[in-house]
């Protein structure tokens, strides 16, 4: 199950994870993992995630309903 939307809001701000990855001081791999919904970041992360790419935290979120 997808739970984060990392990936496409990336592609649509024209980022790449290499970028996230060193905006936020973690690795490529993390980033890369988060991307491809293996693992989720922090809420802290992507309340940071959501600064950096000036959006609403809500967009990274797959909606549950």
């Amino acid at each position: 199950m997808k739970i984060n939307r990392l990936k496409i809001v990336l592609a649509e701000k024209d980022k790449t994870s290499k970028w996230l990855a060193e905006q936020l001081g973690k690795s490529e791999v993390t980033v890369s993992r988060w991307c491809t919904n293996e693992v989720q970041p922090t809420l802290d992360t992507m309340t940071q995630i959501a600064q950096l790419l000036k959006i609403d935290i809500k967009e990274l979120l797959h909606s549950t309903r």
